[in-house]
């Protein structure tokens, strides 16, 4: 693990914190599902690098997924991340989406973090915390 790299327990400390959740078992199984269901969407090397900057447990989740030939809208992707968290409903889905999501740019930078939204379908940005770029020709 290199010196800057984030802990997993850092990681999973910082979505517990964010979602609110009552027990560091709940925040990690969160972020697990989540971050699986964002590596059925990254490539190239948004990939990689997002695999760098993350925590070593962290990006062999994100790594682990084959990403998908198109990737979901946003909404799709929180019915998604819905259907692997049993009892979940939309609602408490987009919370957990976001709670992940959303530490993702203080963990491993803006930067990094609008090259993966430049990947993505319109609507992510807001699971991130992040106002919607609005790109112009």
């Amino acid at each position: 693990m290199s010196a800057n790299r984030p802990s997993w327990t850092g990681l999973v400390e910082a979505v517990r914190e964010a979602g609110q959740y009552a027990t560091q078992a709940e925040a990690e199984h969160v972020t697990r599902v989540v971050l699986s269901a964002l590596g059925d969407h990254v490539t190239g090397e948004e990939r990689v690098d997002l695999a760098r900057a993350l925590p070593e447990e962290a990006a062999r989740v994100v790594a682990s997924r084959i990403p998908l030939n198109r990737p979901l809208s946003a909404p799709q992707f929180v019915d998604a991340v819905a259907s692997r968290i049993e009892g979940a409903t939309p609602a408490t889905a987009r919370w957990d989406v976001s709670s992940v999501l959303s530490v993702l740019p203080a963990l491993v930078g803006d930067e990094l973090v609008d090259r993966v939204l430049a990947q993505l379908p319109s609507g992510y940005a807001l699971l991130f915390g992040k106002a919607e770029l609005v790109l112009t020709a």
